[in-house]
């Protein structure tokens, strides 16, 4: 089989980890990533199942466990801060054998890239232009102003995709959202804090949650019912209308929106999913995010673009570069796993930000039911491991 020439437009999850199996099945990859470095900041993921398998075959399940971290407990606390409910997180983990962690998306993503072998070309501070697929070849014009040729182009670029825009059309066409917005930053030297306890505070439409992490920064992590749009590329923009959406709220938050500006990193954007009924056309294949986004609030994304990354390259190699079989059997093994996931992510936002007070009791109801012994296993036991068969990618 000859080595084919692949643009891969992203360098979060999908992106690194879809090039470090085409470099290690003979392909020549070219990552190109629109943030000038590989981007800081974000939310804690939640890394298990068949994520975790993936990782293991890169030998980076090391070097992850050790970025990331284990919860102890996850408290709910009222507008005073006295305890409602709390779950011990260790004993629910147990059920994964050790192979779970919670980990920041940006460490998840450094580890990732760092496993990628010497040689690779990699391009920050530009993106994808114009892409001209004529069915041998794909032509790509660079933000820069460079033309490149290439065999495949693979868009990885997140939900507000690039690739998926030029190629398969507007993102009103494949986007659902879910009336939520997210917003998640790193406050240094915030109080108060306790390691390794995720306190969070839920009322009706909003919740707040706060974890300590290393070197004295706190996660904090707003999830609010909101069906409007957040400025992009614009953080003063929107930390105000965070603001102004959160004024008057209590517990610890106006502590923390005083410090906003503070903020080591920040991110914001609305919770939604994107469906497709196809994840190629012609030469041109998306991933992540960026075809088949299962929303901020499945917490397992990151894993599951690194199962897609993984698949597709497998693909590749399995049809010895035939690249409709490969985005075929791609769609194939994984088109009704990912659905699942979506359609999972979708009954979850009522725990995060709930309509009304009738939903948010049951809500709390179901959290002390949690933390009756045997329960929480029951419960959740099952979900910390995926059912799917990973093909074999050759060493």
């Amino acid at each position: 089989m000859v080595g084919m020439k692949v643009l891969i437009v992203g360098a979060g999850i999908a992106g690194p980890t879809l090039a470090y199996w085409l470099q290690r099945t003979g392909h020549e990859p070219t990552l190109i990533e629109s943030a000038p470095q590989l981007r800081q900041g974000g939310y804690l993921v939640d890394f298990w199942g068949a994520g975790f398998d993936v990782a293991e075959r890169m030998g980076i399940t090391d070097r992850i466990l050790e970025r990331g971290y284990r919860v102890r407990e996850v408290r709910e606390v009222d507008e005073g801060g006295r305890r409602i409910a709390s779950l011990d997180a260790l004993k629910l983990i147990g059920g994964a054998d050790g192979r779970y962690t919670s980990v920041g998306r940006s460490d998840l993503s450094e580890v990732i890239f760092d496993a990628i072998g010497p040689g690779m070309e990699t391009i920050f501070g530009q993106t994808v232009g114009a892409i001209d697929d004529d069915g041998r070849r794909v032509r790509v014009q660079l933000s820069g102003g460079a033309e490149r040729e290439f065999d495949l182009v693979v868009g990885a670029d997140g939900l507000h995709s690039t690739v998926r825009r030029q190629v398969f059309g507007a993102e009103s066409s494949f986007e659902r959202r879910l009336g939520i917005a997210v917003a998640a930053l790193d406050l240094p030297g915030y109080v108060p804090r306790e390691e390794l306890v995720a306190v969070s505070r839920t009322q009706v439409g909003l919740q707040t949650l706060r974890l300590s992490l290393r070197d004295d920064e706190t996660l904090i992590l707003f999830t609010f019912r909101y069906d409007g749009e957040v400025p992009q590329d614009d953080i003063p923009a929107q930390q105000q209308l965070l603001r102004d959406l959160l004024r008057g709220v209590g517990w610890e938050v106006p502590a923390m929106l005083e410090r906003l500006s503070q903020a080591r990193t920040f991110y914001m954007d609305v919770a939604a999913q994107i469906l497709m009924p196809a994840w190629s056309r012609g030469r041109v294949a998306l991933i992540g995010d960026a075809g088949s986004c299962p929303s901020l609030l499945a917490g397992q994304g990151s894993a599951l673009a690194m199962i897609e990354a993984y698949v597709l390259a497998a693909e590749l190699h399995r049809a010895e570069g035939d690249h409709r079989a490969a985005f075929a059997g791609y769609q194939r093994r994984l088109g009704t796993f990912v659905r699942s996931k979506q359609d999972a992510a979708t009954k979850l936002a009522g725990a995060f930000a709930p309509r009304n007070r009738r939903q948010l009791a049951l809500r709390n109801t179901v959290i002390r039911m949690m933390g009756l012994p045997g329960v929480m296993q029951l419960a959740v036991g099952r979900s910390l491991r995926d059912r799917i068969e990973l093909p074999a990618v050759p060493a």
